[in-house]
């Protein structure tokens, strides 16, 4: 699932997604990746620029791999399932991306905010979920007047939620959480969840 990165791309990543943003050091990432410290602030500035390319590259990982998906060609209730799918397993093969996300909520999405790179494929994959949207209504086989940004965030949630309380979540309602009968009987809900709310049937 995941792409092919550069060995320094995955230690930046993993430092930061261990140690937080105020936890990491330039020093150890640039020691880790084999790189050199002031090639480092060249390029990127500061910690904080850093740290925003980082967040910048996995945003668009995930996206790049939802487009491998080829919603466009599946039926929608196939194509909506897979999406549901797709999230919960990108969420449990790459960990440091709810890490990183979690880090940036923190800092109230301090690096992000102006970033062209993320506005544009933020808006680009909204686009694609609206279209799948109009399709299934097209086809008579989803609910009319769903917004994109909406159900993406309900996917997102429904599935991230579970990940970042699986600890506590474990000790509450006496499961665990990340035994292999849990995450599938998970998923089937979640896709269960979503179908419900979008599909007329």
């Amino acid at each position: 699932m995941r792409h092919k990165r550069s060995q320094s791309k995955v230690f930046r990543t993993l430092q930061f997604a261990r140690n937080g943003l105020e936890g990491a050091r330039v020093d150890t990432i640039a020691l880790d990746a084999k790189a050199n410290k002031r090639m480092l602030y060249h390029y990127f500035k500061s910690k904080d620029g850093l740290f925003r390319t980082v967040l910048e590259r996995e945003y668009l990982n995930i996206r790049e791999e939802e487009t491998r998906l080829d919603l466009e060609n599946l039926p929608p209730r196939t194509a909506l399932e897979t999406l549901v799918r797709f999230t919960w397993e990108y969420y449990i093969a790459n960990p440091e991306f709810i890490t990183l996300v979690n880090s940036e909520n923190l800092c109230q999405a301090a690096h992000i905010r102006n970033s062209p790179t993320l506005k544009t494929i933020s808006q680009k994959f909204v686009r694609r979920i609206q279209s799948l949207l109009d399709r299934g209504v097209r086809e008579n086989v989803f609910r009319d007047g769903i917004d994109a940004a909406q159900l993406n965030i309900t996917i997102a949630s429904i599935n991230y939620y579970y990940f970042t309380n699986r600890f506590t979540g474990s000790v509450i309602f006496e499961r665990d959480f990340t035994a292999p009968e849990a995450l599938e009987e998970r998923i089937a809900f979640n896709i269960e969840t979503i179908c419900r709310l979008v599909c007329k049937n």
